[in-house]
């Protein structure tokens, strides 16, 4: 581990932010990686750098877990076009505002909020379900889609770290279960919900955006020049039954659930998030396509068609996805993640320990894209601080995970921002611009809350 391994993440974010073009950052930052890992390795040409790259590409694709999440973001795009095409999304927005539920900007806004909050089993299952239900309300009441890719990034993965009933909590369960400490996993990790500040921060402001219809930055601009174009979005054919989206849908949401309650062997936090999303999305899809089928307006060849393109309008963020995983396994193999740890050093002031780590966490996130590797990487470290100096073992926690977080929510590179852009029909480096300001300043006042808590319990 050595500084060279932060170049390859910060050689995406460069290009990104000067070319705005995430696949060639992402495919120039694989290339960089496996080239200072055959330099730095056992005496390989550096004229296999090319191969390797595509190995590595090959091997994450080949990887099961990566392949449900590939093979999902693929599938996504044929429900979202039957659904769109059956008029099921024009007449669930007609049906909404009619029951009272959606007249306004605001009740949409804390529709779409609620929707992703219920939906706590899995971040992109949130993500996706919220999505869904509100496009054609935004559309209707001429909200951007950068302002919903917000509301619902920034609700999924915090309601997730928060209420930890589900894969989030099992995942971040097993990583402190491997420590002896005074107290219990359970009762760390659960009294860490208190001192996720970043998280409760991050759902304070969406409501704020929510409630207020307030919208700064390039979120504002975004607003405004939609307000220009004076079009509608994604409104879709004329409506004919809400059901042609609700049933779908129902089926998207309840499917998940069983598929985590089987696949968990009765145990809902304990089931595969990548398979029951997977399963249930196949799911959703097949119910979608035959009650298309059954009304007769469309053959089954038209239905094909319908959803090859649902699914081709999606390959440039499936690609994104890939290639997100692909840096984060070469970064994994560099060290990137520990060189960045390994920078919290050993001399801290005890007030400061704890705030660092929130943004070792935050930079660890951001420049290899992934908050579950940054919390497989922090969590070795803090735990032997809580044992050595006697640190709030959920303070520390808490740090770890809303700096993981945090540092996700700001990363162009990350594959949540890249399904979340899919979940709202955004554009990705828009969606990060204009969800960037609202993360640092997030972050800026969790920052201050790790002190102020240190200095306190401490």
């Amino acid at each position: 581990m050595s500084w060279y391994s932060i170049l390859p993440p910060l050689i995406a974010i460069a290009v990104v932010f000067w070319r705005k073009e995430v696949i060639l950052a992402l495919i120039l930052a694989i290339v960089s990686s496996e080239f200072l890992l055959v330099v730095s390795g056992d005496g390989q040409s550096i004229f296999v750098t090319f191969t390797n790259s595509i190995e590595r590409i090959v091997g994450v694709a080949t990887s099961p877990g990566n392949s449900r999440i590939l093979i999902f973001s693929i599938v996504i795009g044929a429900l979202l076009a039957f659904i769109r095409e059956s008029g099921g999304v024009s007449a669930t927005v007609q049906k909404l505002m009619q029951v009272g539920v959606a007249r306004n900007k605001k009740q949409v806004g804390l529709l779409t909020m609620f929707t992703g909050t219920a939906v706590f089993i899995e971040s992109n299952m949130s993500v996706l379900t919220s999505g869904i239900v509100s496009r054609g309300l935004f559309d209707k009441f001429k909200m951007s889609r950068a302002r919903l890719a917000y509301i619902i990034d920034s609700t999924s993965a915090p309601v997730c770290i928060l209420i930890l009933l589900n894969g989030w909590g099992a995942y971040v369960l097993g990583l402190l279960s491997n420590y002896e400490l005074a107290q219990s996993p359970v009762s760390i990790l659960w009294g860490s919900v208190a001192f996720n500040f970043y998280a409760i921060i991050t759902l304070l402001i969406v409501l704020y955006t929510i409630v207020f219809d307030k919208v700064h930055g390039p979120m504002k601009e975004a607003e405004e020049e939609l307000k220009r174009e004076e079009v509608e979005l994604d409104a879709g054919p004329i409506a004919t039954k809400a059901r042609f989206m609700l049933v779908p849908l129902v089926t998207l949401i309840a499917s998940m659930i069983g598929f985590m309650y089987w696949t968990g062997d009765g145990v809902l936090a304990n089931g595969s998030g990548s398979k029951s999303v997977l399963y249930a999305t196949m799911l959703a899809c097949s119910v979608a396509y035959l009650l298309m089928l059954k009304e007769k307006q469309f053959t089954h060849h038209q239905l094909v068609d319908i959803g090859f393109k649902g699914m081709g309008e999606l390959l440039p963020l499936v690609s994104i996805v890939l290639l997100s995983l692909t840096l984060g396994a070469s970064l994994k193999e560099l060290g990137t993640g520990v060189f960045v740890a390994q920078l919290v050093g050993d001399y801290l002031p005890i007030y400061f320990i704890v705030p660092v780590l929130f943004l070792t966490g935050a930079v660890m996130s951001f420049t290899t894209g992934t908050s579950w590797g940054t919390f497989a990487i922090l969590i070795p470290i803090g735990v032997p601080l809580i044992q050595t100096l006697g640190l709030p073992p959920s303070l520390v926690v808490g740090a770890i995970l809303s700096g993981g977080i945090f540092g996700d929510h700001c990363s162009p590179i990350s594959d949540t921002s890249a399904v979340s852009a899919l979940a709202s029909g955004c554009d990705l480096l828009t969606h990060v611009k204009t969800q960037l300001p609202y993360a640092l300043a997030g972050g800026a006042l969790a920052l201050v809350s790790f002190f102020v808590a240190s200095v306190v319990l401490l």
